[in-house]
């Protein structure tokens, strides 16, 4: 009897503890979802917060900048230290009056400009509130190549173009977007013959050896006191490790690729000699270093070519 009223006891205070256990499972279940309520509804409500402010600063931002006429674009400051004119440099540019100056690509306005091959830097820069700034830097060329090629009609027509120091081949400027006299434009420059004609191609880099050497001894001519004595016509880059230089005073010069300085002084002191004589060169040979090969011709029977005229070089830049 005793053991029963224990056993009823005991069944009692476990089903108190059981429920005891179920009620504090159940609290702690609500406060987890409570907890995620909380953090779902804090999560929620900071990334609509940074959506609206994010579309609050880019309605601002429209309003206030982009969209603004304030920064409309009202000036195109485009100078160049060549011979395109200004208006046709602005042409180039891609870009109209009135768009924003905020929103406007610099970059793309650069390669716009980079694309035509007589430019050979550019610099282009925002000036706020309304000014895009444009600095063009030319390539100067110092020779041409003579591009011969089939019509429409079936005739043959001559493409001229040019080459800068560094061998970059130029298309040659319509008369019509320069700024300057007509006969400054294209002016008569030595020819490059010999080339491949594959190799002619608007804005690139010919790397040919003798090409190089070429232009090098067109540069080193201009400035040197041969300018001022014979007119150099024709540099010939056909025949392996030498340049073969033609003059309007129909002599014959060849070079070797190398020491082109050096060359040209003994090509001066040839000249001078033949002077004192009375003679003109028909051919040398600068290319051997000892008992130089020289034909003469008498100066009666040389051409009459009045030489240039020795004019201030705008310094010429050569990629290294």
């Amino acid at each position: 009897m005793w053991f029963k009223r224990e056993q009823g006891r005991n069944r009692r205070l476990h089903r108190h503890h059981v429920l005891d256990v179920k009620l504090r499972s159940d609290q702690v279940r609500a406060n987890r979802v409570r907890l995620a309520r909380v953090s779902f509804l804090v999560v929620f409500g900071t990334l609509f917060t940074l959506f609206l402010l994010w579309k609050i600063g880019e309605a601002s931002l429209n309003t206030f900048v982009y969209d603004n006429p304030d920064f409309a674009i009202q000036v195109i400051d485009a100078q160049t230290d060549g011979k395109i004119a200004p208006d046709q440099l602005r042409r180039w540019t891609g870009v109209k009056l009135g768009s924003s100056l905020i929103q406007l690509r610099l970059a793309e306005v650069k390669r716009n400009l980079e694309m035509v091959s007589m430019i050979e830097s550019v610099s282009v820069e925002r000036v706020l509130p309304h000014t895009l700034k444009v600095r063009v830097t030319e390539r100067v060329p110092i020779a041409q190549v003579n591009f011969p090629r089939a019509d429409a009609t079936g005739g043959i027509t001559v493409s001229v173009y040019q080459l800068d120091a560094d061998g970059v081949v130029i298309q040659p400027l319509d008369p019509r977007v320069c700024a300057v006299p007509l006969a400054q434009v294209n002016p008569q420059l030595p020819v490059i013959a010999g080339l491949n004609y594959f190799q002619i191609v608007a804005g690139r880099r010919i790397d040919q050896p003798q090409l190089q050497a070429a232009l090098q001894l067109i540069d080193s001519f201009d400035r040197s006191p041969m300018a001022g004595m014979v007119d150099l016509q024709r540099v010939d880059v056909s025949q392996p490790r030498v340049i073969v230089a033609t003059t309007g005073q129909g002599s014959e010069v060849t070079f070797s690729l190398d020491n082109l300085d050096l060359q040209l002084r003994r090509w001066q002191q040839i000249y001078n000699l033949g002077v004192q004589q009375q003679k003109t060169i028909a051919t040398v040979d600068l290319a051997v270093a000892n008992n130089v090969p020289i034909h003469w011709m008498t100066a009666s029977v040389a051409p009459v070519v009045t030489p240039k005229t020795v004019k201030p070089l705008k310094n010429r830049r050569r990629n290294v």
